[in-house]
């Protein structure tokens, strides 16, 4: 709409799925999108995208994953060799795509009864999509003199493009999250290029929790301008579902906010809260603080939210010149001149 011919941007926000969704997929959530559109170097957006996403998987320790990938174009050579009418590539596919969820015998008989292969074509295209492991080793294989790919001419790009994404990607130290598998068929309708999709390796099953590739000819469908673009889509909710098993995997709780002491007034003193809190925020300690003479709504309310840690201040403490603090697991109190309270809680905390 902008007639913008170069972009960078990521994005977080809500998203909708136009389909029925199936089961541990949803009809509204939230998704972290990265794209880079316009012309550059070939294969230069492709590597920042995938290098990207292994960066942000890692950060997010979620524990093991991989990110499987393949090309569009490889895929459409490999069912041309195995001669499939161009008119069936998508339909075909379709079935293909299924492999990560249905044994190969599954989808063969979808392809011989529902999609009108031969059981010999079928069988040809199960010896390639079974084909899957590390990137140049793999691409070696596919390469090798006398591979039935180095006389289609699609396939003979996708595998030069190929070889340049992984020798970047293994100079850039990120190469052994990738596995190409052969199988990955996705996003028929727009993809051109690279296709790839990150799943947890993990016990939680939430299916793929990214996936992106190369869109070439998408930004045109919409514009007059022709833009070629490379994107990648996290799913936040699917790896909320991991970090919460994650969590109760090592019987942590989970908690609703990242405050680490609340400051409870016994009474209306606003001007005690102020003065105590702001010591506080200027340690750089999370704190929340309340005003009510009522010991056990501080208390309910530090429970319910998840706060390990109460700073207690009444008409006593006040009088003695101290402060008691309380943790919320053990329900012990400690009491402490008021103004040690901050250098403690810094110990406690581990904030230098």
């Amino acid at each position: 709409m902008n007639n913008i011919s170069a972009l960078k941007r990521y994005q977080i926000a809500k998203v909708y799925r136009r389909d029925n969704p199936s089961k541990g997929r949803y009809r509204e959530f939230y998704q972290c999108d990265f794209d880079i559109a316009g012309q550059y170097e070939l294969m230069e957006p492709d590597f920042e995208v995938v290098r990207v996403l292994t960066e942000l998987l890692n950060e997010l320790s979620i524990g093991d994953y991989e990110i499987k990938l393949n090309h569009r174009k490889l895929l459409d050579g490999m069912l041309e060799i195995c001669g499939i009418p161009s008119e069936k590539f998508r339909t075909v596919c379709s079935s293909i795509d299924k492999l990560d969820k249905q044994t190969f015998e599954h989808v063969k008989k979808e392809l011989i009864e529902d999609k009108g292969l031969t059981s010999e074509i079928a069988e040809r295209i199960g010896a390639f999509v079974k084909k899957r492991g590390p990137p140049l080793e793999i691409l070696s294989e596919l390469t090798s003199e006398g591979s039935q790919f180095l006389g289609n001419n699609e396939a003979v790009v996708a595998l030069d493009e190929l070889k340049i994404l992984f020798t970047a990607l293994d100079k850039s130290k990120c190469l052994n999250r990738v596995v190409f598998d052969l199988s990955l068929a996705r996003g028929l309708d727009y993809y051109t290029g690279v296709i790839f999709e990150a799943v947890f390796k993990g016990t939680t099953q939430v299916g793929s929790i990214a996936a992106g590739g190369r869109y070439d000819n998408l930004v045109g469908m919409f514009s007059a301008k022709a833009v070629p673009a490379v994107g990648v889509s996290l799913g936040i909710e699917r790896v909320f579902t991991i970090m919460e098993q994650l969590e109760k995997d090592r019987n942590q709780v989970i908690r609703a906010t990242e405050t680490q002491v609340l400051v409870a007034i016994l009474g209306k003193g606003l001007t005690l809260a102020a003065e105590l809190v702001s010591e506080l925020w200027d340690a750089k300690i999370s704190a929340e603080f309340g005003l009510t003479k009522r010991i056990m709504n501080h208390i309910t309310r530090a429970k319910q939210t998840g706060i390990p840690w109460m700073v207690i201040e009444g008409e006593s403490e006040l009088q003695d010149g101290v402060v008691k603090l309380k943790s919320i697991e053990t329900s012990k109190e400690e009491v402490f001149r008021r103004d040690k309270i901050v250098e403690e809680l810094q110990r406690r905390l581990g904030i230098n």
